[in-house]
């Protein structure tokens, strides 16, 4: 999901083959296959061009860490809490992003104004590549079914 999403456009297995070649060995059938389950369980779409596909992400990275965070927070017996907890784990510019959004969605500005802050907030913060590597949960998307890793290979684990 990563590279469809930096890709920000449709996608064939060979493009996204040639991009992971540039860091490590990986057959075609890998990519394709991959991408195959990613259709199957409703990360991506695809649409037939000749005899390949391009393959496109259903929901943005930004939709998907919004959806994460949302989950992990209703998730707590203690909202308050778990929200000063990670404030405190938040850079000063991420502090900062997230008092812009907060602004933003007070004033009813639409979410793309916040675009370039979430990127910003992104990549100042720490990743975790199995975390990158799902899509949102939110009424009327297709997804995948809970517990399911985008990517995920047949031992469970992600790429």
């Amino acid at each position: 999901m990563t590279r469809v999403w930096e890709w920000n456009r449709p996608v064939t297995v060979r493009e996204v083959l040639e991009d992971l070649q540039k860091e490590r060995s990986i057959a075609y059938t890998t990519v394709m296959t991959v991408l195959d389950n990613l259709h199957q369980k409703g990360w991506v779409r695809r649409e037939a061009e000749g005899r390949a596909y391009r393959y496109e992400a259903v929901s943005t990275r930004a939709a998907y860490a919004a959806a994460l965070m949302n989950e992990a927070w209703s998730a707590s017996d203690n909202p308050a809490a778990a929200l000063v907890a990670f404030f405190g784990m938040m850079s000063p510019e991420q502090r900062q992003a997230l008092r812009d959004a907060v602004r933003m969605v007070e004033v009813g500005e639409p979410a793309d104004g916040a675009e370039h802050q979430a990127q910003q907030v992104q990549e100042a913060a720490p990743t975790e590549e199995d975390r990158a590597q799902a899509a949102p949960r939110t009424a009327g998307e297709a997804g995948p079914a809970e517990g399911d890793e985008p990517g995920a290979n047949a031992t469970g684990k992600g790429r």
